[in-house]
């Protein structure tokens, strides 16, 4: 792996059983870039993410991360190392208040809590509300600002805007953007395929755990219509 990229990838396999998720898979992502993954729901995304994080184990291939490899690290390691994975689920405290999550996220944190509201500064005012009492964007944004506690180099997103009214789509895509431009590296899955335009440089297909194509921004757009219908958004 060279010092360009975050994630490399090659020939992943995995199955549960008689059921094969991935088939194959090769990936790249640069550092400082971002890369998109779509496909239809049971394309095998998610799982991609996991097993980049370190959470599930490959039947085969190989994959280097941040410097790791998931054969001989764990995923707290990959953390250490700069990787921040932030699920669909988010998987907040939510009885805990929003300064008191960011507080325990990352007990060696490269930044104090304050320094994080930096970066999402609609979280702020919000600092002693329950995670729970939160709406699904401002959850989405502390779930982001959690794992931000830890400086990472590369982040994981699983379907960051989904669900979120379109105002709030727009603020997460700001936060994104700003962390791309000062040198991020992000791993993407999105349905929304206008989101994934907005901060992508790449973008993989997916079919039944098969990567069909790799396209550049550009080319999405050009076949906008085609994609959309093929993903069904």
């Amino acid at each position: 792996m060279t010092d360009e990229l975050a994630i490399e990838a090659v020939g992943l396999e995995k199955s549960y059983g008689a059921v094969r998720v991935l088939a194959g898979v090769d990936l790249r992502v640069s550092r400082g870039s971002v890369l998109a993954l779509l496909g239809p729901n049971g394309a095998g995304k998610t799982t991609i993410l996991q097993t980049v994080a370190g959470l599930l184990p490959a039947i085969s291939g190989e994959i280097t991360v941040v410097g790791q490899s998931p054969s001989v690290r764990r995923p707290y390691l990959a953390a250490r190392h700069g990787l921040a994975y932030v699920p669909d689920s988010r998987c907040l405290f939510q009885s805990l208040t929003v300064r008191q999550n960011l507080a325990i996220a990352a007990r060696r944190s490269r930044s104090d809590v304050d320094s994080v509201f930096e970066y999402l500064p609609a979280l702020k005012p919000l600092s002693k509300r329950d995670a729970g009492l939160l709406s699904g964007g401002e959850q989405q944004m502390l779930a982001i600002a959690r794992v931000l506690r830890a400086g990472p180099t590369l982040l994981l997103l699983d379907e960051p805007s989904e669900g979120l009214a379109p105002v709030v789509v727009q603020q997460i895509q700001k936060i994104l953007r700003g962390l791309k431009a000062e040198g991020m590296a992000m791993l993407l899955v999105e349905q929304n395929l206008h989101f994934a335009l907005s901060l992508a440089d790449r973008h993989t297909l997916l079919v039944d755990g098969e990567v069909k194509e790799t396209l550049t921004t550009p080319e999405v757009r050009a076949r906008n219509r085609e994609l959309l219908d093929h993903l069904s958004v």
